[in-house]
Formats: C-alpha cells, sequence, structure tokens
C-alpha cells in the first residue's frame, strides 16, 4: 500500500512539474509573442544598410516602416506600395533624382529596392527641411507642398500641433514614438551599439 501511495505521490509531484514548466514556457511564448507583433523589426540589415549609405538613423527608417507598413508589404487604398508605402509617381521622380533607369513599378514589391527608396526619399526630405525630422516625417505623409505651406503659414518652425491634417499628426507621432521605442528595444539588430 505504501508504495502505490508513494508512486501516486510521485506521479503527482512529476504532474505538477511538467505543468509548470509548459505553463512556464507558454508565458515565455506569448511574451515574446506579445513584444513582437507589437514593435516588429524585420530586414534589419537592409536597414542598417540603408542608414549608413543614406546617413539616417537606422530607427527613423524602422520607425517610417512601422508607421507605413508595420513591416507588412502591401498595397494601399491610395496605391502606395511595399515596406515604406512608396507611391509610383513618387519612385518615378526618386529613380530621375538617383538615377534609377530600369526602374518598373513592380520593383516596389523587392524589400531592397523599396527600403533604397524611402530611405532616398527620406534622406531627400531632411534635406530639403535642413535635417529637421518632424516636417520631413510630415512630408513623407503629407507631401513637400503641404509642409513647406504649414512651415510658412507657422512662420518657419513646425510643430506637431501646426499639423492641420489630423491623420499628418497622428503619423508624425506614431513615427516619433515608435523611433524612440526602436532605438530601446534593438539598439544592437540596428548597429545602434
Amino acid at each position: 500500500m505504501r508504495t502505490r501511495h508513494r508512486n501516486r505521490g510521485l506521479s503527482t509531484i512529476a504532474g505538477i512539474t511538467l505543468a509548470a514548466l509548459v505553463v512556464g514556457f507558454i508565458v515565455t511564448q506569448l511574451q515574446h509573442a506579445q513584444r513582437e507583433p507589437l514593435l516588429p523589426l524585420r530586414d534589419a540589415s537592409l536597414i542598417r544598410a540603408q542608414a549608413a549609405d543614406k546617413q539616417l538613423d537606422p530607427a527613423l527608417i524602422a520607425a517610417v516602416i512601422y508607421a507605413e507598413s508595420k513591416f507588412e508589404p502591401r498595397t494601399s487604398s491610395a496605391g502606395a506600395l511595399g515596406l515604406m508605402q512608396i507611391l509610383p509617381e513618387t519612385a518615378d521622380f526618386i529613380a530621375g533624382k538617383s538615377g534609377g533607369v530600369r526602374f518598373t513599378t513592380s520593383d516596389l514589391a523587392t524589400p531592397s529596392i523599396n527600403l533604397a527608396y524611402g530611405s532616398w526619399y527620406l534622406r531627400y526630405l531632411l534635406h530639403h527641411y535642413n535635417g529637421r525630422e518632424l516636417p520631413a516625417i510630415a512630408a513623407y505623409n503629407a507631401g513637400l507642398a503641404n509642409v513647406d505651406r504649414w512651415l510658412a503659414h507657422a512662420g518657419g518652425s513646425l510643430a506637431v500641433g501646426d499639423i492641420p491634417f489630423p491623420e499628418t499628426q497622428a503619423y508624425v507621432q506614431r513615427v516619433l514614438q515608435a523611433q524612440h521605442e526602436y532605438r530601446a528595444t534593438y539598439p544592437s539588430q540596428l548597429g545602434l551599439r
């Protein structure tokens, strides 16, 4: 009798231990799964390469990708394509300015090309706004003409509250917040260390 009770006791302890291990594993996986979809990062080597080539903050590139597509390349309702959601007419402009001679719109589905074009455009916008990120980010969403007009109306200095488009206000805030979070969450993956 004692052996049977002892075996049952050992079986119960083994079962509880196994259950605890399984629960611990599941909790760990859920924690990782919760963090990853909230702040995904893919193509980090491409982001690092474009950041180095275009002298950009890799966290800014990741943040724009996050705000544009959450790293899920697709076509928007406006016709923007790929990770950085580039409109075909913007891509034609970029191709002409950057020397792209064999560009076709379908190339924007290729992550390396999409990142190269989107990063080139970010650098172009930052140059246009003398390195100021806020108007460059706003222009990535709303266009140069709008942001130039807003800057003129605001006396040359643009704050988020000066942006009259609620969508662009939210976009700028989302990119700036994501940039901060990417720097904190993925410093080694983005080459920030």
